[in-house]
């Protein structure tokens, strides 16, 4: 005669596509208002719209998009390092185009792994090209932001409020 033995669940597994809670959407909220920050960046630097780049200064007008805060950091810590990169094309492409990713990738929810790497990457060069900070002895909000990157990609936030549960992205890991 065989024996049952019964044991508690211990254990239930809920689709997280299926089940939101508040938090979910306070995580959705920091990464679109993050996304936001940097697409704004882009586009000011791009159009020169004027709140932190003047249209005689956009890119879409020859100017560079590096060249401002690079230049600034001739005197700090590592600024003979920076300073030497501010307006290379390459350096002035690679910017942009990281503004760009980080912030539709976020903003839209998909890749958001991917940008908070990259985006968390352009956080600690910028952070490292203020050193040492006149504020705070290394706290800024560079930093804060990566840790909210991280924050962001390691919740999974690209599944709420965002294009994270669509199927391709769920079959696809570099996708989410």
């Amino acid at each position: 005669m065989a024996t049952t033995i019964n044991r508690p669940v211990t254990h239930i597994s809920v689709d997280k596509a299926e089940h939101k809670t508040p938090v979910d959407y306070v995580w959705a909220l920091a990464r679109i208002a993050l996304g936001w920050i940097f697409l704004w960046a882009f586009l000011d630097k791009t159009f020169g719209w004027g709140f932190a780049t003047p249209a005689a200064k956009a890119w879409i007008n020859g100017g560079s998009p590096t060249t401002g805060f690079l230049k600034g950091t001739g005197e700090n810590a590592l600024g003979g390092l920076f300073s030497a990169l501010a307006g290379q094309a390459w350096v002035d492409w690679l910017f942009m185009a990281g503004l760009a990713g980080v912030g539709l990738a976020l903003v839209l929810g998909v890749g958001t792994r991917i940008a908070a790497g990259a985006g968390t990457a352009m956080l600690l060069l910028m952070w490292a090209a203020e050193l040492p900070l006149t504020t705070n002895p290394f706290m800024d909000d560079h930093l804060v932001y990566a840790i909210v990157l991280v924050g962001l990609a390691l919740a999974g936030a690209g599944g709420t409020l965002g294009l994270g549960n669509l199927p391709v992205v769920r079959r696809t890991p570099w996708l989410r």
